[in-house]
């Protein structure tokens, strides 16, 4: 396998164009043309990560954080960046980050914390808007067959837990070749007039030119109609945080405990008990703040995350319990569903999950 065929698959559950404005996901450094015989999945990359990796002989780091968010100036070694990048590039380790993008994915970091709490009925906390589209062709009726299971096969018709949803409508298309055209249909400078069918399927905005492409291909037209439209509509698969319930009702303090247990935690930061059974939990990895007001409105009893202020605690207005874990505790275990991800799908080359402990905060 090479570095580009890995991270293809990877993107293609998690797209780079999902990621928020200031990430820097995707192949920081590497030539993606690389073979890979060792993969070393970690969830930050730092000097001792880059050393783990060439004594495994790992040629490629996927970790979730990206080691360089701003651009470079200088590359003389002066922070742990500059020589975190050096040391990889000297010893022909690649690295590859999967940040927001996975955060993003249903079934990515968020997923991972759910199933290790237990949860059932798992849905995203605040589902993207504007990441979907709609696509709209007109093909001969004898020919929708493989032309709508072709927009199928590259990723359109998916809403919620189904999929292969499109919508037909029959109709009678015109249209006149000109000289220098070849039809497939009809005469050259002649009125034709057809019967066709109106195929239309939603799919994800990052993928509507892959969804295009196949389209065209498998369409007999030799000039295809066709149009997109972009949909406000809300993404159940693409957002931030999640949302489930537990098989049982928990007391507080109980729940906190099962918390602090499951996620080693040096110690779990939490406003005022409430006086509520915990049976819905909200949370998100990493810095999830700004998800307070839709935790809240999923109706959760408990918001878990990580880096909150002390000025924030106060939002909680003793409607919710906030429960601050810690950012590398809370994606502790991002690790985990990338190397799965990557052993579900490929058997070609080893993965190995990361013993450094790259967590920065000591607790005494």
């Amino acid at each position: 396998m090479t570095i580009r065929e890995i991270t293809k698959y990877l993107e293609s559950l998690a797209p780079i164009s999902s990621q928020e404005s200031y990430d820097n996901s995707g192949l920081i450094v590497g030539d993606p043309s690389v073979e890979v015989n060792n993969v070393l999945v970690s969830l930050d990359c730092i000097e001792a990560t880059v050393q783990e990796a060439i004594e495994k002989k790992c040629q490629l780091i996927i970790a979730h954080h990206p080691i360089v968010f701003k651009g470079l100036k200088r590359l003389n070694g002066s922070d742990y960046v500059e020589r975190t990048v050096l040391k990889a590039i000297k010893n022909d380790v690649a690295i590859y980050a999967i940040h927001t993008n996975l955060d993003n994915f249903k079934l990515g970091v968020n997923f991972e914390i759910g199933n290790r709490l237990g949860l059932r009925d798992l849905q995203i906390l605040r589902p993207k808007t504007n990441v979907l589209s709609k696509l709209i062709c007109y093909v001969p009726e004898d020919h929708v067959a493989p032309v709508s299971e072709a927009i199928f096969a590259a990723g359109a018709g998916s809403i919620g837990e189904y999929d292969e949803c499109g919508f037909q409508t029959k109709g009678e298309g015109t249209f006149r070749p000109s000289a220098n055209a070849t039809p497939f249909i009809g005469k050259k400078e002649k009125r034709a007039n057809v019967k066709e069918v109106k195929f239309e399927s939603v799919c994800s905005t990052h993928t509507v030119q892959k969804v295009i492409a196949a389209m065209l291909e498998t369409h007999p037209y030799e000039e295809v109609a066709y149009e997109v439209f972009p949909m406000s509509n809300e993404n159940k698969f693409e957002g931030s945080g999640m949302v489930g319930n537990l098989k049982e009702g928990m007391g507080e303090l109980d729940f906190l405990k099962m918390l602090k247990d499951t996620f080693n935690c040096g110690v779990v930061r939490h406003t005022n008990l409430v006086g509520k059974q915990i049976e819905r939990v909200a949370f998100c990895g990493g810095s999830g703040s700004f998800l307070l007001k839709d935790a809240k409105r999923s109706g959760a009893q408990v918001f878990i995350t990580g880096d909150y202020k002390y000025h924030e605690f106060f939002d909680a207005e003793e409607e919710i319990i906030i429960a601050d874990i810690g950012h590398f505790e809370s994606e502790q275990f991002t690790s985990n569903r990338i190397a799965e991800i990557l052993t579900e799908k490929f058997a070609n080359f080893a993965v190995h999950l990361t013993e450094v402990n790259t967590n920065p905060i000591n607790y005494f």
